[in-house]
């Protein structure tokens, strides 16, 4: 997985909960501020398994869910981060729909010259007019962590849509 994810956690968590949960965090997940994960380098790849020891480690410490860690960070992602990081994507769409229609897209573009990126696939059904069947492709299996995605896309662009999984590969999104 790559960094950028411990970048975002780690912005979150000391935004919103103080730089002592932080460091209780990583203390509990074996890794100090000196780390090399913890350098940040853009590209610089982390196992998956350190990135979910130190998830399971953020929700022990902060006493919240999986779900709700996936939103928060989801939130987070799409509405403090990734609008610094990723700012010419953000200008392309102009609602909701049409941002989380053209994720896989984003997805791809992001990670073509980055190496040994691995980002999940979406398949996209339009269901109806206002509802969509996304398919999350992922051996990673943080399918939470796109629905958190989703219902951050929909607070950026201050949409009410709702988010449903349906099982651990598919989700439904219906817009207003």
């Amino acid at each position: 997985m790559k960094i950028q994810i411990i970048a975002c956690l780690t912005e979150m968590v000391k935004e919103k909960f103080g730089e002592d949960k932080w460091q209780e965090i990583l203390q509990l997940s074996g890794m100090d501020t000196n780390d090399k994960y913890l350098q940040f380098v853009n590209g610089l790849d982390i196992l998956d398994s350190k990135v979910m020891e130190i998830i399971r480690h953020t929700c022990a410490v902060l006493r919240i869910t999986l779900e709700q860690a996936a939103d928060a960070f989801g939130e987070y992602w799409v509405t403090s981060y990734a609008p610094r990081v990723y700012k010419s994507y953000y200008g392309k769409y102009s609602t909701a729909r049409e941002f989380i229609m053209s994720m896989d897209l984003i997805h791809e573009q992001v990670t073509t010259n980055i190496e040994n990126a691995h980002p999940p696939r979406f398949d996209i059904e339009e269901l109806d007019e206002k509802r969509i069947s996304v398919h999350y492709k992922s051996t990673r299996k943080m399918i939470d962590f796109y629905i958190g995605l989703a219902k951050g896309v929909g607070k950026y662009f201050n949409t009410p849509l709702n988010v449903k999984k349906i099982s651990d590969e598919y989700v439904e999104i219906t817009f207003p």
